[in-house]
């Protein structure tokens, strides 16, 4: 049974609902390419605080219409002083934060154009499947402004992020996949029936084996090995005190004796 969280007024940037353990968390401004402006900053930061506080299992992160998204709307920065951009940046890194930090997985299914901070939402996701007509594009230099500099080199390194910035060139669905920045590519007819399938995939896991999971990726990638291995040491701690960790063991040896048995 779905939850709809959409509160209805047609004016929200972006919807999500709740079903069999799924966030579909799609931005909702098609006749704009989903260009993030302010409210959808606003609610995209909303919606994952909302989700964070659910019995979600994944989120499936998407768009509608023909793009993923055309990046910031500079049309709304008409007539507005510094003041009001820089705020709005803020805004925007929130959103991102809120959609890296859910303590839930988060799988990026991208279309069509990605641009700008379509790269910025998709990087924020733990990691994005790319439909084969998708295309990449981090044009913020060449629109007189200064983005995606930090989540970008992070993901393909320093240099290779330069040349993207610095050359506002298109980088398709193959490239990403090769650079890491998705972690897989499929025809685009297929990208809504494979988000679900490894949406599935994820649910099957104890929750608090795979939020632990993604904590100690995420802290550990901060640090050195040392470090890191007490990082993991916790997350085994804490998943050992809550018990759960049992249900694992009894299903591991229940499918090894179905195999025998077979």
């Amino acid at each position: 049974m779905a939850r709809s969280h959409d509160p209805g007024t047609g004016r929200s940037r972006v919807h999500w609902e709740l079903a069999d353990g799924v966030a579909h968390v799609r931005l909702a401004r098609p006749e704009a390419r989903n260009a993030v402006d302010l409210p959808m900053c606003l609610r995209l930061r909303e919606v994952f605080e909302e989700i964070d506080d659910s019995d979600a299992r994944v989120v499936l992160l998407s768009a509608r219409g023909p793009s993923f998204c055309a990046g910031a709307d500079l049309k709304e920065r008409t007539d507005k002083d510094a003041a009001w951009v820089r705020r709005r940046r803020i805004a925007s890194f929130a959103a991102y934060a809120a959609i890296e930090q859910c303590r839930h997985p988060v799988v990026a299914l991208v279309h069509g154009a990605v641009v700008g901070s379509g790269g910025e939402v998709t990087m924020a996701a733990d990691f994005a499947i790319a439909a084969d007509d998708a295309v990449f594009r981090f044009p913020e230099p060449h629109w007189g402004t200064v983005g995606a500099t930090q989540r970008l080199q992070r993901a393909i390194g320093k240099r290779r992020a330069k040349e993207l910035l610095f050359t506002n060139r298109p980088m398709r669905a193959a490239e990403a996949l090769k650079l890491g920045v998705v972690a897989r590519v499929v025809p685009a007819d297929e990208l809504t029936a494979t988000g679900a399938e490894v949406a599935a995939a994820i649910a099957k896991a104890p929750p608090l084996a795979i939020q632990l999971t993604k904590r100690a990726v995420d802290l550990g990638g901060e640090t050195d090995l040392d470090r890191g291995i007490r990082i993991e040491m916790s997350a085994i701690e804490q998943n050992l005190a809550d018990g759960g960790w049992r249900d694992g063991v009894q299903r591991f040896r229940d499918r090894a004796n179905n195999s025998e048995e077979e």
